[in-house]
């Protein structure tokens, strides 16, 4: 995985491009209100034919060839993750319950005690 360090887009292209790719999405989104009229297939077309176009200039920025870096190295670091087979995760999880569990009753026992010597001993409440 890289060490690159998280980056803000200060650039004038740069915001100029992401900037045109919210107004696409902003004209996909009014481009379906003002479409009432025609059929859902020709409203969603718009929208989507919207939302392709600026994910398109999105990623033809730098900073969506950054985001793809990442998920490339995402990726990769998936890979390399070893997941427990079903027999370790049922272990594993069976494991927690139980010290779950005695974690409680230790609680309960301890507040039961205190309960006691507040009560008990020190107010003379019975």
């Amino acid at each position: 995985m890289s060490n690159t360090n998280v980056e803000t887009v200060n650039r004038g292209p740069e915001r100029l491009k992401l900037g045109l790719a919210v107004l696409v999405l902003a004209a996909g989104i009014v481009g379906y209100s003002l479409l009432e009229g025609q059929s859902a297939f020709v409203r969603v077309g718009v929208f989507v034919g919207a939302l392709i176009v600026a994910a398109l200039i999105v990623f033809l920025s730098e900073t969506g060839k950054r985001l793809i870096g990442f998920a490339r190295d995402s990726y990769q670091e998936v890979r390399r993750v070893h997941w427990p087979s079903r027999k370790e995760a049922t272990q594993m999880t069976g494991i927690v319950f139980l010290f779950v569990t005695v974690m409680a009753i230790l609680l309960w026992l301890i507040d039961k005690g205190l309960e006691w010597v507040i009560y008990s001993l020190f107010l003379g409440w019975k």
